[in-house]
């Protein structure tokens, strides 16, 4: 994430979108499955047969139940994938092969996937989504819920780097994230009975470029805005002192959303110590969230750290680097917690009536 300062974010909004789109926004329409056929023909005797009797209605298994079922084999699993295309970088070709792969894993489940793409200086970025509707596939035109981590990477801070052919392996930054969400997508398709309003993961492209994905998209968005609120996971792997993660928020609007966050941690027992909440005032602390938080989404960001160091957090000198490999990911754990904190925070959003 580029260190810019926070002004910039407030034009980003504006210009940063500069490519023209190639794709269309998300589908509000209801899946087809969702539609029932109203011209079923009517039974001429109905005492001739029984009647069915209805299936009964799944009872919605506890969230902290449904957050013990993040896998940390499977997050390692997507991680190792991620890093082994040698780079994420748009141009690079490792950038296609990461694009396929988010696509692949996702096509193993029950959610709908579309492509939201735009072109920033000739580059084509592709944000994928991932559609968790509701079970009785009732979706309002708002009330959705936006969780996304970003799938870019880059190593721009060694010397000499070559973006179209060197490596920009991106552990940390962002296949923490990225694998996280596939997780969470895992999750919530399987298990719908919580989810009561759209969520929508967001796999964006180019925040490397100054969130051009991200912000891209939230241009394209008309009032009244679809979301109701915007989580974003970015670099939640490497901590070897304490389980802390920052927790990052844009303007007043954002301030019920933060303390949400705060009270699922201790709710679940999800145990980040400390969870750190930060008013995202400077270019330290601009991420995929900030486009929507500016637009007056509530949206937070999910972080290991931003900002000085301290005894709760050493620094991690390899992000943008081509040493943000697998083996420096120190704290799985944090990871895994990052990851649970994410999903507590979607599904309690998600078991609230569509609007």
């Amino acid at each position: 994430m580029y260190m810019l300062l926070f002004a910039l974010a407030l034009s980003a909004i504006v210009t940063a979108c500069g490519g023209a789109s190639v794709g269309t926004a998300p589908s509000t329409s209801p899946t087809v499955a969702a539609v029932a056929s109203a011209n079923a023909t009517p039974t001429i005797a109905p005492t001739a047969t029984p009647r069915a009797t209805p299936s009964p209605t799944p009872t919605p298994r506890p969230i902290g139940e449904m957050l013990t079922q993040i896998d940390q084999a499977k997050l390692d699993a997507h991680l190792q994938a991620l890093t082994s295309f040698s780079s994420r970088w748009v141009t690079h070709p490792g950038h296609a092969k990461a694009q396929a792969y988010i696509k692949g894993e996702l096509a193993k489940l029950d959610v709908k996937v579309e492509s939201w793409k735009n072109v920033y200086q000739g580059m084509t970025l592709d944000n994928i989504f991932a559609f968790i509707d509701p079970a009785s596939g009732a979706v309002g035109t708002t009330g959705w819920i936006l969780v996304s981590a970003h799938y870019d990477s880059t190593a721009n801070r060694t010397p000499g780097w070559r973006p179209a052919v060197d490596p920009a392996p991106g552990a940390d930054d962002n296949a923490t994230g990225t694998a996280g969400l596939l997780e969470i997508a895992r999750i919530l398709a399987a298990d719908r009975t919580r989810v009561h309003s759209r969520i929508v993961l967001a796999f964006f492209d180019g925040e490397e470029l100054f969130f051009k994905g991200s912000g891209a998209y939230m241009s394209s968005l008309t009032k009244p805005y679809p979301y109701k609120a915007a989580i974003n996971l970015d670099m939640v792997g490497f901590n070897p002192i304490t389980d802390r993660l920052d927790l990052l928020w844009y303007t007043n609007a954002s301030a019920i959303l933060r303390d949400r966050v705060l009270k699922a941690n201790e709710t679940y027992k999800i145990g980040v110590t400390p969870l750190n909440a930060q008013y995202a005032a400077d270019g330290n602390t601009i991420m995929d969230a900030a486009p929507f938080g500016i637009a007056g989404i509530p949206s937070i960001a999910i972080c290991q750290r931003y900002g000085e160091n301290d005894a709760t957090f050493p620094g991690n000198y390899t992000f943008h680097t081509v040493n943000d490999t697998p083996d420096k990911i120190t704290n799985k754990r944090l990871w895994l917690k990052a990851t649970k904190l994410t999903l507590a925070a979607a599904l309690e959003l998600a078991d609230e009536p569509a609007q």
